[in-house]
């Protein structure tokens, strides 16, 4: 647990948090799932247009860390931000 000048406690898994953000490429991901809702792993690969296991490596990054979470549905595997955290931080970061 840290702690800053603000007196607000920060946990380790937020930290974590962060820095799976700081990645352009997962920050990119996770701005698409924000603003399209549940996509599977082809969706975002097509809109993003980088290979398939490059946005399958990043997704496993976001769902270790708790930024996106994710619902097999027969053979397709969706994902969606669901984390008002993450929420607050990309409207932070973009307003």
């Amino acid at each position: 647990m840290y702690q800053n000048q603000f007196d607000c406690r920060i946990s380790e898994e937020d930290v974590q948090m962060l820095r799976a953000l700081a990645h352009p490429l997962r920050l990119r991901l996770v701005m698409e799932l924000v603003q399209r809702g549940i996509c599977n792993v082809t969706q975002l690969q097509e809109v993003l247009e980088i290979p398939q296991s490059t946005v399958s490596q990043h997704l496993t990054k976001l769902k270790q860390n708790k930024v996106v979470r994710f619902e097999r549905r027969g053979l397709e595997v969706y994902y969606e931000v669901h984390n008002e955290k993450v929420n607050k931080i990309l409207k932070t970061l973009f307003s």
